[in-house]
């Protein structure tokens, strides 16, 4: 029984050695749970938002104040034309336009037939509706306690007759395919290229063929290109047939350049072959390139990318964090290119940040690998 004892004891020093073996076992059911309790959810907290008031009166403006003081939304912007607000939509900054017509005090005073203007970015199906069910339910409560007016009869209430009228800009429909589409575009050139390619390099590594191939004349870097030259090319047919399938089969507008769509493309692929080599850098076993994938790149897509959730909800640590995962700035690339239109005058942002991801990645992956494989 002692010796049973001493193996046991001898087990649990091995698995508290093995930090990658703890990284399985407690790090990512502790991702799991935080990102299910503060990631997964579908409630509107500060929302950006931007306000259009031709009105300038009572009623607008206190309209205004509890459409901000109730902590769903925060005003980003103050628009002074119509023209304003799908440029301001096309920036990417705002998820909501209201609208206040001429004389909306006026009338609500007099004529009972006020009506507010919501414009939302449906190019993000749900937080669009959120969103606009939010501020309607806010707007439409405003009519049991308003103040009366100085032209009001005494004792009277003005007329509750406001009629709230949405519209949905860029995605009328509210076709869902508008945001699955770049979504599932992200996450399966990041398994093909990123996640094979880890699992490869660790597999040559684990059979022992990695240093056969290291005593050719070719070096290690062209060894090491070659291997993800294939996926390459791989990912980018993969890419080319989400867009084309999504243009001519969902009925997806291609409405920017096709041209710096495949651009983007491209660039995105590299930064998902920069994380396979990091990734295969750290693992010595399929096993591990697989688990190691799984944690860092597939959850944070799904969970942190804005795919699914808006990033707008999430605490701020959350918010932070989701600026180091790449497929949230390709999916507001692609976004902004096929469903807005927008140019690179107005996505150099994230494209920027992609390309830093590609260049930092790749010299820091090569670096590791280097002295691994020599």
């Amino acid at each position: 029984m002692k010796r049973f004892f001493a193996f046991v004891m001898k087990e649990f020093y091995h698995i508290l050695r093995d930090r990658r073996t703890l990284l399985i076992l407690f790090g990512m059911p502790l991702a799991m749970v935080l990102l299910f309790g503060f990631a997964l959810t579908n409630e509107i907290k500060n929302a950006r938002i931007a306000v259009l008031d031709l009105d300038h009166g009572q009623h607008s403006r206190q309209i205004t104040d509890r459409l901000l003081s109730s902590g769903y939304f925060q005003l980003t912007k103050t628009l002074t034309a119509y023209r304003d607000v799908e440029a301001t939509f096309r920036q990417g900054n705002v998820k909501l336009v209201v609208v206040f017509p001429p004389n909306f005090t006026r009338n609500y005073a007099h004529d009972g037939t006020a009506q507010v203007q919501l414009l939302a970015d449906a190019s993000e199906q749900n937080t669009a509706i959120s969103l606009t069910n939010y501020a309607t339910n806010i707007i439409q409560t405003y009519r049991t306690g308003a103040p009366a007016t100085e032209q009001s009869p005494p004792g009277a209430q003005p007329p509750m007759q406001i009629t709230v009228q949405p519209r949905m800009v860029f995605n009328p429909e509210l076709a869902g395919a508008f945001v699955f589409v770049p979504g599932v575009m992200a996450m399966v050139l990041l398994l093909v290229s990123a996640l094979m390619t880890s699992v490869t390099i660790a597999r040559e590594k684990e059979t022992g063929t990695m240093e056969v191939l290291m005593v050719s004349p070719l070096s290690q870097i062209q060894i090491l290109f070659g291997k993800m030259l294939p996926y390459l090319l791989l990912s980018f047919l993969n890419g080319v047939m989400i867009i084309t399938l999504g243009v001519f089969l969902l009925n997806i507008p291609l409405n920017g350049s096709l041209g710096l769509l495949l651009s983007e493309t491209l660039l995105f692929i590299f930064v998902a072959l920069a994380i396979g080599l990091l990734i295969s850098a750290i693992a010595d076993t399929q096993l591990v390139a697989m688990f190691t994938s799984m944690l860092a790149m597939l959850l944070p897509t799904i969970f942190l990318s804005g795919f699914l959730f808006p990033i707008e909800s999430m605490p701020r640590v959350l918010q932070v964090i989701s600026n180091i995962i790449p497929a949230k700035h390709f999916i507001i690339i692609v976004k902004g290119i096929m469903i807005k239109g927008t140019g690179l005058n107005l996505l150099w942002k994230p494209t920027l940040i992609l390309f830093a991801m590609a260049t930092v990645l790749t010299i820091v992956s090569l670096r590791k690998l280097k002295p691994r494989l020599g």
